[in-house]
This record gives C-alpha cells, sequence and structure tokens, in this order.
C-alpha cells in the first residue's frame, strides 16, 4: 500500500510539473509575441504633422485643421479637410476615424466620429483625445466619389 501511494505522489508532482512547464512555455511564446509584435519604426519626421497627406490610394487629399494646438488628456473636436486629387473639396464622404500608438499596441481611448459636415470638403469630429505623450497615429478610411480609401497622420504629442 506504501509503495502504491508513493508512486501516486510521484505520478501527481510529474503532472503537476509538466502542467507547470507548459504553462512558462505558453507565457514566454506570449510575451516573445507581444514584444515583437509592437517592435515598429517610427516614420521619418517629413511624415508627422496635421497635413496636407495623400491618401494611401492616391484618391484624395486630407488636412486636420485643430481650432488648437491637439492636447494630452483634453478631449477635443477636429476638423478635417477633404479635397480630390484636383484640389476640389469632397462633400458627403463617409468618414471612420480609428488610431492608437503603434509602438505601444493600443488604440484610441475613444471612438472620435464625425458629426458634422460643414461643407466644402469640411468635416467635424469629436471624441478626439489622447491620453499619454508619445507617437500617435489617427487614421481615416474615406468613402466618396474617388472610391474608398485611407489616410493616416503620425502626431508627435
Amino acid at each position: 500500500m506504501k509503495t502504491s501511494a508513493l508512486n501516486g505522489n510521484v505520478r501527481h508532482r510529474h503532472r503537476f510539473l509538466a502542467t507547470m512547464l507548459g504553462s512558462i512555455i505558453v507565457l514566454i511564446a506570449t510575451v516573445g509575441y507581444t514584444a515583437s509584435s509592437h517592435n515598429i519604426s517610427r516614420p521619418a519626421s517629413k511624415e508627422f504633422g496635421q497635413g496636407p497627406r495623400v491618401s494611401l490610394g492616391r484618391n484624395y487629399m486630407a488636412t486636420l485643421e485643430a481650432a488648437q494646438p491637439l492636447r494630452l488628456r483634453k478631449m477635443q473636436t477636429v476638423r478635417v479637410r477633404i479635397e480630390d486629387v484636383a484640389g476640389h473639396p469632397v462633400d458627403g464622404a463617409g468618414i471612420t476615424i480609428d488610431g492608437g500608438m503603434p509602438q505601444h499596441g493600443h488604440g484610441l481611448p475613444t471612438r472620435p466620429r464625425v458629426t458634422r459636415n460643414l461643407g466644402g470638403g469640411i468635416y467635424e469630429i469629436e471624441g478626439v483625445r489622447f491620453n499619454m505623450g508619445g507617437w500617435w497615429q489617427f487614421k481615416l478610411a474615406i468613402s466618396g466619389p474617388a472610391g474608398d480609401d485611407s489616410v493616416t497622420f503620425n502626431l508627435d504629442l
């Protein structure tokens, strides 16, 4: 009876150690993946600012027009001017906003959205907030007469 109890304890310890080892391997793999996925190089300084910026598919030109300099930890409203490649204002575009801090691996702390089309290719975006200093990307997906496209503003706040 003592021998079977001893063998049971040994098997239990081996199972426990195998489970712990497996958990440690998963943890190391997860940490390694997370660290490598956020190892993103910062763009050149000429890629920063409020624009004008040409969209990825070269269908639109976008410029952020903040009434005041963009600030940290403040809810703010920003306007964006959208033009076609010939410089004509684009009215009636659908615009969705995304972004975040690529080197930190998180998105925007709020859900900014276009609340008004002011005409002349100018749209008002409310709910913009940057909660910490550093490199931010502010991304606009644009759906307009020239097709679907996107533009990214790199901001150093």
